[in-house]
């Protein structure tokens, strides 16, 4: 659903708007404007590198290449980073659960040349060539994992509208770390949100998105994860657990750099203690955001839409050519958290 607005979480920054982008005199102007910063924000940073019946996104090649879109703007988004957990240097055996087109777990597979690197996945959409030390399986992370050794490292990412059953998830997970070794899970939670109340209930997107999340829920996916994920992981007995929570505007309207992150005040966490200085360019951020949720807003509607919960296909397009306005116009800031 849309909510506004948000405030800030405690100590963070609201996200300020960039006053550039958007003459209230002239929006032709400001639309011009919007565009080029997109076009710019996003080429000055791009880098070399028949769905499921129970799974209600694509996995089409234009899919998977947003999904290599999202790998690059939340690399971003953690400061280059793949992941936080404290793993050391020698991992021995890493599993990365609903590894998409295998983007993590190959760059993995070049930074840990002497790790065993699995990915696994419902679709067999990861290339061949590989570092020798990855491999790719087709699983479903919902049925029981089979798998005879436990990991050092379980990395599991982007399953929001994708899990019937995240506790049963989790304890999978729990059961297949080795004594001593790390979990992380990055996931969304897909509310869009404003924290100027710029965005507004009756907007074509928030009537969207609000009716894409209640679909998701109706099929019995839950699309926003993210939030749970703390309390899902220590129910599942998982110990030491840290939340961290980045803001992720949707469109290049932020004035620049501003902390991104919500980490918990704790005296003892030295990655709270370093996320919290983590400092990103949110216009660049917002601009890969948008660029990703336009390559995939027909895959992530279509088939809830028009299967699930009756609608024409011409009265989806009319509702997304209205999103797609809504979404490139600079004066609403939306955002949603991962």
């Amino acid at each position: 659903m849309a909510a506004n607005p948000q405030p800030a979480a405690a100590g963070d920054p609201v996200i300020e708007a960039d006053p550039d982008l958007y003459d209230a005199s002239d929006s032709s102007l400001g639309d011009d404007v919007y565009a080029f910063s997109l076009a710019f924000e996003v080429l000055t940073h791009l880098t070399a590198h028949d769905a499921d019946p129970d799974y209600i996104l694509p996995n089409d090649e234009s899919e998977l290449d947003r999904l290599d879109l999202t790998h690059q703007m939340i690399r971003i988004t953690m400061g280059n980073k793949l992941f936080f957990a404290p793993i050391g240097e020698k991992p021995a055996k890493i599993l990365d659960v609903g590894t998409g087109t295998g983007i993590w777990a190959i760059e993995m597979g070049d930074d840990y040349p002497d790790t065993e690197i699995v990915g696994t996945d419902l679709s067999p959409t990861q290339p061949s060539w590989v570092p020798a030390n990855v491999k790719f399986e087709v699983d479903d992370a919902e049925e029981p994992w089979t798998f005879q050794e436990k990991f050092d490292f379980v990395h599991v990412r982007y399953l929001a509208a994708a899990i019937a059953d995240w506790p049963k998830l989790m304890r999978q997970a729990f059961e297949h770390t080795k004594s001593g070794g790390w979990a992380e899970f990055q996931d969304f939670d897909l509310t869009y949100y404003s924290e100027d109340g710029s965005l507004k209930e009756e907007e074509s997107v928030s009537k969207w998105i609000t009716t894409l999340l209640d679909g998701a829920r109706s099929f019995g996916r839950d699309p926003c994860p993210g939030l749970k994920l703390e309390g899902l992981m220590k129910d599942a007995g998982f110990e030491g657990v840290q939340h961290e929570k980045f803001r992720l505007p949707i469109g290049p309207w932020a004035k620049d750099k501003h902390l991104v992150c919500s980490a918990p005040e704790s005296a003892d966490s030295k990655a709270s203690a370093r996320l919290k200085q983590l400092m990103q360019d949110q216009k660049t951020i917002g601009a890969w955001n948008l660029v990703q949720i336009e390559d995939g807003i027909e895959g992530f509607t279509l088939r809830l839409f028009t299967q699930i919960l009756g609608w024409k296909t011409e009265e989806v397009q009319v509702l997304l050519a209205n999103v797609r306005k809504d979404l490139r116009d600079p004066r609403i800031h939306a955002q949603f958290d991962l």
